[in-house]
């Protein structure tokens, strides 16, 4: 349902329904994709008084961000043995003000480390539509609440494409913000440096209403902005062919396509970008997690354990380079700012995920799409592209700021469709 379906319920419908549409879900991906559920009158009472622009709107949130009364576990087998919840984070308490009301908590990948929606502990999230799919993630539980139609949005994070690659998958609109921001900094963290709040939406329309509400209307009047788009294959060439068509024509809607000067341009300065995020990411995550690395060894993913760790041995050099990378993608970003309001790429080379396709080549070739904007720490719009097998891609907007006037543009043409 949309948000004014959802406003126009009764606080106790509105409750039930949620209740109701969490029962339905299969087995599989209920346990998958929730973490903790709000008895179901405590919401009916927050819906009954709540007021403001997204009142008797239920949502849901990642399991990155505090809620009181309730663990946060992070995707992990023993967070919330270590590290109380120390209450409500500041985006859960912006909603309550906004009028939205929590509906619950959702699961992700282990300590949002990772893009497939793969968990030890609670289950891999699979697709709501494809069961022999996965959601992606890390934001995997958010996003497929939202597309089986439990909450009318979601909260995630992105830290290297966490909102943009299950939103994607799952044939939603996403939306991140940059990194540092306030929705973010109480969040428990991956990497400080690449991690933003973002959220899910069905519908264009709502992603846009809710937009205006956390972030504030545009910062200039709307206009036809000018975007420049570049194709799955030029960013890297295997990329699925039935995608790559969709997302270009999709994209030409939009934009121009990138002139070779400009695609050599932005290749040069992206070809590095997953080394740097990688080294950076995992640095901080090995920091964030340093005391916890060897008594809750046998805790942990093995997997996500030995990157942490290894991380623990980078070098004052090989971050110093990394961060070279950084500064120069924000460099070119900024030069083509100068040129266009905004860019257009595809999320991911590859619709959504079977188990067997979970491989570190996979995550390898979707960072490469993703780890650009997440190094230039740039707000980002997903907006889905229905492919003919019933799969779906996305594609990722990136403007210079998160009221950048591009978004709400986008968004209107989406939803006169």
């Amino acid at each position: 349902m949309p948000f004014a379906d959802w406003q126009a319920l009764p606080p106790a419908r509105a409750a039930r329904e949620v209740a109701a549409r969490l029962l339905a879900l299969p087995a599989a991906l209920r346990s998958a994709a929730l973490a903790w559920a709000r008895p179901e009158h405590e919401m009916e009472a927050e819906l009954a008084r709540a007021t403001g622009p997204l009142r008797g709107l239920p949502y849901l949130a990642k399991d990155l961000f505090d809620v009181a009364g309730a663990p946060t576990r992070a995707g992990s087998a023993f967070l919330a043995e270590v590290r109380p919840t120390p209450g409500d984070s500041a985006l859960v308490r912006r909603l309550r003000e906004l009028g939205a009301t929590l509906a619950g908590k959702t699961h992700l990948v282990e300590f949002a480390a990772g893009l497939t929606g793969e968990n030890r502990t609670f289950g891999d999230c699979p697709h709501p539509q494809r069961a022999d799919r996965l959601s992606g993630g890390s934001s995997s539980g958010s996003a497929a609440l939202v597309a089986a139609g439990v909450t009318p949005f979601a909260l995630g994070s992105d830290t290297g494409g966490s909102v943009r690659v299950p939103a994607a998958f799952c044939g939603l609109y996403g939306f991140r913000l940059a990194p540092g921001d306030a929705f973010v900094r109480d969040a428990f963290p991956l990497s400080p440096t690449c991690d933003t709040a973002g959220w899910f939406t069905v519908r264009a329309r709502d992603l846009a209403t809710l937009n205006r509400a956390l972030v504030g209307p545009p910062a200039a009047a709307p206009r036809d902005p000018r975007g420049v788009f570049l194709r799955a294959r030029e960013i890297f060439a295997a990329a699925d062919p039935a995608l790559d068509a969709a997302c270009e024509t999709a994209a030409r809607r939009l934009a121009a396509p990138a002139d070779a000067t400009l695609r050599a341009a932005l290749a040069a300065a992206w070809s590095p970008a997953v080394d740097a995020y990688t080294t950076v990411v995992t640095h901080e995550a090995f920091k964030v997690h340093e005391r916890w690395l060897e008594p809750w060894r046998e805790r942990y993913d093995p997997g996500i354990w030995q990157r942490f760790t290894q991380a623990g041995r980078t070098t004052p050099a090989q971050l110093a380079a990394a961060q070279g990378v950084f500064a120069a993608v924000r460099a070119q970003f900024a030069a083509l700012f100068r040129e266009f309001d905004f860019v257009v790429l595809p999320c991911a080379p590859v619709p959504a995920l079977t188990k067997a396709q979970c491989t570190p080549e996979t995550r390898r070739a979707i960072l490469t799409f993703t780890a650009p904007a997440s190094l230039a720490g740039l707000p980002v719009l997903t907006l889905p592209v229905p492919l003919a097998d019933g799969l779906s891609g996305g594609l990722q907007v990136v403007a210079p700021r998160a009221d950048s006037p591009v978004f709400e543009w986008v968004l209107g043409r989406h939803a006169e469709d």
